[in-house]
């Protein structure tokens, strides 16, 4: 968690250089980003339909840093979700924890292919329990964690969509706890505390206001391991699909669904599936 503090404090510290080098203001570096919170309650008295009481909160954070000059593009993306839930007599749980880290540096070749060089991180912050067992950790920070390194060509026809292609990427999984390691999960092998893949990367994002204060964003990670020794594996292609439709009230009230489709043969055989309806305050600077 400190690493990856720390490399968001030398994004900040190197726009703010790129801005005090000059007399006026340098527009090449644009920061800003979204905080948000949600929260719903439900007290129930004597309620003849029945039902429980409940309350829940969800936080959202999403930070960037992007710098364009010239020929040069460097995008800096930090997000983290996380929420609790509490139902009847159930202590609060949590049912949402995500965090992700994205850096991509880019070169123009022409009007719209690039040369790029990408970073992704992904992991959550807090322990995840097999529930209704509460004693039994099943993940934490970096149990797992996910890091992939590519280099490749990007298409970028219009600012609000690119597809970048590597045919050239490292995807490694860490489980960096002894008792997930020792039990092989996540894809490691027994006893291992990392999981290394070389293969074909595809990353593709679109972003943009499809009407007054309504955005729709949309990214889709796709990889297929070239090294993969179980041959049934080395056919099937790791998918990462989020897509998230946010609707501004004010300037304060937001609105928020997010669709999440998640397949990797490695870590459990079905596919993942996550979504998340968010009502409450928000402010993006």
């Amino acid at each position: 968690m400190k690493s990856i503090f720390q490399a968001l404090v030398v994004i900040s510290f190197l726009g703010t250089q790129a801005n005090a080098q000059n007399a006026e203001p340098d527009t090449s570096w644009k920061t800003g980003g979204f905080i948000g919170l949600n929260f719903t309650q439900v007290s129930l008295s004597q309620w003849a339909p029945g039902g429980e009481n409940s309350m829940s909160f969800a936080g959202v954070v999403n930070l960037f840093s992007n710098y364009e000059k010239g020929k040069v593009q460097w995008m800096n993306n930090f997000d983290m979700n996380y929420s609790m839930l509490k139902s009847g007599d159930i202590g609060l749980r949590k049912n949402d924890d995500r965090l992700e880290l994205n850096s991509k540096y880019s070169r123009k070749i022409s009007e719209h292919w690039l040369y790029s060089g990408l970073f992704n991180f992904k992991s959550q912050l807090a322990n995840g329990y097999n529930y209704p067992n509460d004693s039994l950790v099943i993940s934490k920070f970096m149990a797992p964690g996910f890091l992939t390194l590519s280099i490749g060509f990007t298409y970028k026809p219009v600012d609000y969509f690119e597809v970048m292609i590597s045919p050239v990427a490292s995807k490694m999984t860490f489980v960096n706890d002894q008792f997930l390691s020792d039990a092989g999960a996540y894809g490691v092998d027994p006893g291992k505390k990392v999981r290394s893949e070389f293969g074909a990367y595809l990353n593709m994002r679109f972003k943009k206001d499809i009407m007054e204060n309504v955005t729709l964003a949309s990214k889709l990670e796709l990889f297929n391991n070239y090294t993969d020794k179980d041959k049934d594996n080395a056919k099937k292609i790791d998918v990462n699909w989020e897509s998230t439709l946010t609707l501004k009230v004010n300037k304060f009230l937001t609105a928020s669904v997010v669709a999440q489709v998640v397949y990797d043969a490695n870590i459990v055989e079905r596919t993942q599936f996550r979504e998340v309806l968010g009502i409450g305050f928000g402010y993006k600077f």
